[in-house]
């Protein structure tokens, strides 16, 4: 049977009892370090960051209840099992109330210490799960991806394989297509999945405070630090999942302190002179292009580097319409429990309506859009009717029959046709009248106009913006 990912700590002063207990929980748990000097145990514990702490009451000169009041003060908040002798069980109590999770007494029963150790840590990972519930149910995203296009399912299999990896990944895609997700589930089927997962939104919290939310602080650090230890979310996610959704939004001085943790898993806590270790796998997720943000000086080449080993790409929603009318069941089926409603699902009418619309906001859009018509639907199913404010001009046809309409000419492929004036035509002038024509044929898709450039999609935005072309609203492209 595999041994279990725990670090377990042992400061018990007599030799026999160290390696008794060391040779016991060695057959179970990964790591197993003990100590008979107090203050050597506690210069480590920082470092070796236990999941649980067999500690004992009397050790020479220290006393055991004194530090595990030190640990508590210290921010640490690993379960502790006190072991005592019978006539110290007064103590044990004392200790209990101070924060121990549990107590053994001496000469000690294996069987007794394997159930106590167990349960313990079974303990303490559930209310490390607990800490973050709160977070997971403000989302109330599923679990479950739902598409059955090729964009959608290259994602899956490239997601599946970075989940075994355990390795960092950066989800790109626009805003709504379902970055957070897709990490939900690469940490779901990886083998942190019993681990907590931790998300934070590097653009929705004050560059001032984004040092303090990923690296937690200690008293003092700054007014109105007055909390002995507080927590960062790297803390939070040891041995899990942290996504930092939009890192593109990061500081510079923050992503200098963001690369040293990818690299050496070590950081201190503002205000702290103790480097904190962490056992955490990095999610990067952003609608921005990193690579132009590397090319303005916006974002650290070396840190989009080491984000960047494995990339998934997640397609807009209007490039997806086969998945448009699963995913929309999907949230019939939710918002019918959440509104004691019975609706089944679409009529035609409806199904052409949500498949030709441009979704600019993806599924957050359309999930949006179902909450609203499901919360004033008095039938059965969703009619044309329903869908109204949907607005005719938001609704161009799709785009490969836009595609087909526009051809003038059929060409061979690798066939192009171009005029000149007798006067000649300047480089740039046939450039930009390339990409006009190309983002016209698109609607001003600047992905698929990429893509019919057979060129990437930083190069076309580099370009769009060096020859000052202008995408409007209605998705026709004009020269500013």
């Amino acid at each position: 049977m595999a041994k279990q990912p725990y670090v377990i700590v042992v400061l018990e002063d007599d030799p026999l009892v160290n390696s008794t207990v060391k040779s016991v929980l060695e057959e179970s748990y990964s790591e197993v370090h003990v100590f008979s000097d107090a203050k050597e145990a506690i210069e480590t514990i920082d470092d070796l960051r236990p999941d649980l702490l067999l500690l004992d009451i009397f050790l020479g000169h220290y006393n055991g209840l004194e530090i595990l009041q030190e640990l508590r003060d210290n921010g640490h908040q690993v379960p502790v099992i006190m072991m005592t002798a019978f006539s110290d069980i007064r103590m044990a109590v004392r200790a209990m109330r101070l924060g121990a999770e549990d107590f053994i007494v001496k000469p000690l029963d294996l069987e007794q210490l394997e159930l106590t150790v167990e349960r313990a840590l079974e303990k303490y990972e559930l209310k490390r799960q607990v800490d973050v519930l709160s977070e997971r149910l403000e989302t109330e995203q599923p679990d479950e991806v739902i598409g059955v296009s090729d964009g959608i399912k290259a994602a899956l299999e490239v997601s599946r394989i970075v989940a075994n990896a355990d390795t960092t990944a950066l989800i790109l895609g626009e805003t709504g297509t379902g970055k957070e997700l897709f990490a939900r589930y690469i940490h779901k089927n990886s083998q942190r999945s019993k681990g907590p997962f931790i998300t934070i939104n590097c653009g929705a919290i004050p560059k001032e405070l984004a040092e303090n939310e990923l690296f937690g602080y200690e008293k003092g650090a700054f007014t109105g630090a007055t909390e002995k230890v507080k927590q960062g979310r790297f803390e939070q996610a040891h041995r899990g999942t942290i996504l930092l959704d939009e890192v593109g939004e990061l500081g510079l001085d923050l992503q200098v302190k963001l690369l040293r943790v990818l690299q050496e898993r070590k950081y201190y806590r503002l205000g702290g002179l103790k480097e904190i270790s962490v056992d955490v796998r990095v999610i990067a997720a952003t609608n921005q292009n990193l690579e132009r943000l590397v090319e303005e000086g916006k974002f650290r080449e070396d840190l989009y580097y080491r984000l960047n080993v494995a990339t998934i790409d997640l397609p807009s929603l209007r490039n997806r319409t086969e998945d448009i009318i699963p995913i929309a069941s999907s949230f019939i089926k939710e918002f019918n429990s959440k509104f004691s409603k019975s609706i089944t699902g679409f009529t035609p009418e409806a199904v052409n309506i949500l498949q030709n619309y441009y979704w600019k906001g993806n599924i957050r859009e359309l999930r949006n859009v179902i909450e609203r018509v499901m919360l004033l639907e008095s039938q059965s199913v969703i009619s044309k009717e329903s869908l109204a404010f949907l607005k005719p001009s938001s609704t161009p046809a799709s785009l490969q029959m836009q595609l087909q309409k526009q051809k003038p000419i059929e060409l061979e492929s690798g066939e192009h046709l171009l005029h000149v004036s007798k006067e000649g035509a300047l480089w740039n002038n046939v450039v930009k009248d390339l990409i006009l024509q190309t983002l016209k044929i698109t609607e001003g898709n600047q992905i698929q106009a990429a893509k019919v450039l057979n060129i990437s999609r930083a190069k076309l935005r580099y370009r769009i913006e060096q020859l000052n072309i202008k995408v409007t609203n209605n998705f026709t492209s004009t020269e500013e």
